[in-house]
Parts: structure tokens; sequence; C-alpha cells
């Protein structure tokens, strides 16, 4: 039984009881009853507004989604590579996984042993060893040289 169901069944059991219309008790009873009656009502009309919102919402989350496809020109399989590399990256063997016998060093970070700066231009994170000479180093995002000069 829906709200406004129930609200019209109670002012039914009221007017059953056939109350004087002329006490105050009843009149307060009516009111009542009027006001739940009017509340559920627009419960009811909330709850319509709601569903419709909630079915606008998963419209605009789908095309969304199809514009970030586009943008960002990604698929569900690049998704999925990018949560295998996070977890990968995530990862911290101790040597005592199970089935482990101590872990080589595929796990070790490849960037422990560079040096690391940021180029003048675009702010990109850069590594390298310290047989390069940073006077001889370009960004690979911009191409431009990290020395800061321009040649």
């Amino acid at each position: 039984m829906t709200i406004t169901e129930r609200a019209a069944y109670l002012k039914g059991l009221a007017e059953g009881l056939s109350l004087d219309e002329n006490k105050p008790e009843t009149k307060l009873i009516n009111a009542m009853i009027d006001l739940i009656g009017e509340m559920a009502d627009e419960i009811d009309s909330n709850a319509d507004d709601i569903d419709s919102i909630a079915d606008l919402l998963d419209e605009i989350d789908q095309d969304l989604g199809d514009v970030e496809e586009v943008v960002y020109d990604i698929d569900d399989e690049d998704l999925d590579d990018e949560d295998e590399e996070e977890d990968e990256e995530d990862f911290d063997c101790d040597g005592n996984c199970e089935g482990c016998d101590g872990c080589d060093d595929t796990n070790e970070d490849p960037t422990a042993d560079m040096r690391c700066v940021l180029c003048p231009h675009c702010g990109e994170q850069v590594y390298f060893d310290d047989s390069i000479e940073l006077e001889e180093l370009d960004c690979p995002a911009c191409g431009k040289p990290i020395s800061g000069k321009d040649e």
C-alpha cells in the first residue's frame, strides 16, 4: 500500500467513526488527516521527480563515458591494462609471499638510481642517469632542452 493509499484509508476510517463535526477534537483530527493526505501527495510527487532525475543522471553518466572514450581515446581494454599496471606498481614484496622464494630486481623502482629534474618548460619530471649530462638532455614530453637554454 502506498503512502497516498494509507492516507486515504485513514480518512475513510475517520469518516466511518461518524464523529461530531462541531467538536474541537473532530476538527483537529480532520485537519490532521487532510494534512497527512497533502503530505502523502507531495511525497509521491517528490518520489516521481527523484526517479526522473535518477534516470536523467544515468543518461548523463553514459554520455559522459562516451565523451571520455572519444576525448581520451580509451576503451575498456585500456582501463583494464591501467588497473593491472597500478596493481604491479603497488606491490612490494617482502620475500615472505606465499610460494615466494624472494624476489629479484623485477619489483625494484627503476628510477631509484637515477637523477630527476623538472622540465622548466612543461613541468614534466625527467629521470636520467649520471652518464648523461644535464646540458645534453631534452625533455621527452615537450622536446625542449632541460638546461633551460633554447637552441
